[in-house]
């Protein structure tokens, strides 16, 4: 009885389970082109610069954002000094 049982719950635990959503951000551009369409939105970022990203969206009727995944180098806040060294 408990094979069964144990069988059911795993199946309906796997139909239960609701469809895997696709990343829509890319981390590996700063810039993303985001139009819109009757369906919906549609996000892509495939753009290294907002220059770039206008051009494409000229008459496409969307708008260029910063990407809020990027996971490429920052700015840094200022010039990299050796740290001073502790007293001994």
């Amino acid at each position: 009885m408990r094979i069964p049982a144990l069988a059911f719950l795993t199946v309906a635990t796997f139909l239960a389970a609701a469809p895997a959503q696709a990343q829509t951000y890319n981390p590996k551009y700063p810039v993303c082109l985001q139009t819109y369409h009757i369906g919906g939105e549609i996000i892509k970022c495939d753009y290294d610069t907002l220059a770039q990203c206008n051009t494409t969206a000229l008459g496409l009727g969307g708008q260029c954002i910063e990407n809020p995944f990027f996971t490429g180098p920052r700015d840094s806040a200022g010039p990299n000094y050796p740290r001073p060294r502790g007293a001994y």
